[in-house]
């Protein structure tokens, strides 16, 4: 598989896409007024204390006070039953160090932990853990055993007492001692001034702030099968290469400036994909599709044949469409970032075989999902259930906001149904202030239908009321909105 990495930067935001095969596979977005915060490490302040929840909200200097929960708190890998309450640990107005593990996301906050690491490219070091770690996603049990003891010897050669754990990242396959005694180098020295600013930094203030999106993208997704990366940014550029040749020299000749008089998310039609992306309705290539629902509690996810009939039989129509499903699903979650919850509704089969290779597809597809996922398999109504780390808002939540005429809901009440309830308001009017006039304020649907289809009923009202009722177009209410005026 071949990939390529673009990177779009203004002053306003900075845009990555991430492509395989010439497919877009996966988009971050960080807006400059609005930079991503995972990662960076803050001297907050304790500003409520929750018992009930074993939680408390802490100041680090944003709009919302962010949340840590108990167990964040706690030294890594305290069994349940030895954890103590909150209220023992935390008081309000306590200066606390803490690190994003989540951005805010809609109305919540911030998520916090107290178990704190900085990455490198190899490496994530953590000060207060005495354990040493191999990434999950390196399988191959000789190379998990040689970067062991890679890790070890060069912990015993740093010239300076190190204190903590180290995790060795996926990026670290086949890498050998020399790369890795150079990022645990780094990080020591990082960790020595993150260190220093801890002691010396007011609360709330930032002392650890990550890389901006541009260069942690080269840090994080810079894998072998990624063949280039585009910037078409000139003076990023250059940052670029000072990192890559610092910390990443073999990957220095895939960076490349995008000149182009052609805007580089045109190329493999990125700007496209990414506004397919926020629709609901995802086309197959053999005619079914797929509904995506995001909600609060959770993502479903509906499969359909749509316009694919197949060649041989129902079931076999049933099983292909499910099995491009299955991959076009692992692509919708990268690329949409969907996090938490999800559910699948594939089309029902009635071969445990056919079920087993869609779940193994599905399964197979979300390897290369950076963010970690975990599937439970098939419920008893036949539905996949899974779940996929959230740290960041969605693409959706990104690039918009909740319709202001519906709310969210993605429905308008009818014409009818508010038609109806000015009536009922009419009539609540009269009988508590029996005004003379009444002056119905509402949108042009709404107007039209009081004085076309339901200008008998509104004929009946006068009658029984005794009074006159009189209709007015505002053109900037919504078909929701109306006021009724007592004259």
């Amino acid at each position: 598989m071949s990939g390529e990495v673009l990177i779009n930067l203004t002053p306003m935001e900075t845009r990555v896409a991430v492509v395989e095969n010439g497919v877009l596979q996966e988009a971050l977005i960080e807006r400059t007024r609005r930079r991503g915060i995972v990662g960076n490490i803050y001297k907050g302040r304790v500003v409520r204390v929750l018992p009930g929840m074993q939680a408390a909200f802490v100041d680090i200097g944003l709009d919302r006070a962010a949340f840590i929960h108990v167990h964040e708190v706690m030294p890594p890998g305290t069994p349940s039953e030895e954890q103590v309450a909150i209220g023992q640990l935390l008081s309000e107005g306590q200066s606390l160090v803490v690190q994003v593990t989540k951005d805010p996301i809609g109305s919540k906050g911030a998520r916090l932990t107290t178990h704190l690491s900085v990455p490198s490219r190899y490496l994530v070091y953590m000060p207060d853990s005495p354990h040493h770690g191999v990434s999950q996603r390196i399988e191959d049990e000789r190379e998990r055993e040689r970067l062991r003891e890679l890790l070890e010897r060069c912990q015993l050669e740093q010239d300076i007492e190190v204190t903590g754990g180290f995790i060795v990242r996926t990026a670290a396959e086949n890498v050998g001692q020399e790369e890795l005694f150079a990022d645990m180098h780094f990080l020591l020295r990082l960790w020595r001034k993150v260190s220093e600013r801890k002691v010396s930094a007011p609360s709330p203030s930032v002392i650890y702030d990550d890389l901006p999106l541009f260069i942690r993208t080269l840090r994080d997704l810079m894998r072998d099968d990624i063949e280039k990366v585009r910037i078409d940014s000139r003076e990023n550029y250059v940052k670029l290469i000072e990192f890559a040749e610092e910390f990443m020299p073999d990957s220095s000749a895939r960076i490349e400036y995008y000149p182009g008089e052609r805007p580089i998310f045109d190329l493999y039609s990125v700007e496209d994909e990414i506004i397919k992306a926020l629709g609901r309705k995802v086309q197959l290539k053999s005619g079914g599709y797929l509904v995506i629902d995001p909600t609060e509690a959770m993502t479903t996810i509906d499969v359909n044949t749509g316009g694919y009939v197949g060649h041989r039989n129902l079931e076999e129509t049933i099983f292909k469409t499910n099995l491009e499903a299955a991959n076009a699903i692992a692509r919708q979650l990268r690329l949409r970032n969907l996090g938490g919850i999800i559910i699948i509704d594939f089309i029902d089969m009635e071969e445990t075989e056919h079920q087993r290779q869609v779940l193994r597809v599905l399964e197979k597809a979300l390897e290369r999902d950076h963010a970690k996922t975990k599937c439970t398999g098939v419920t008893e109504l036949g539905l996949v259930q899974l779940t996929r780390k959230r740290t960041r808002e969605s693409l959706e939540q990104t690039l918009c906001e909740a319709c202001p005429t519906c709310g969210g809901r993605g429905t308008l009440k009818t014409a009818e149904t508010v038609c109806y309830e000015i009536f009922r308001e009419i009539l609540r009017e009269e009988r508590a202030y029996s005004a003379e006039t009444y002056m119905v304020l509402a949108s042009q649907s709404v107007v039209d239908r009081l004085l076309d289809e339901e200008s008998a009923a509104v004929a009946d009202l006068e009658t029984f009321i005794g009074k006159t009722i009189r209709f007015q177009v505002e053109n900037h209410y919504s078909q929701e909105q109306y006021d009724i005026v007592l004259m």
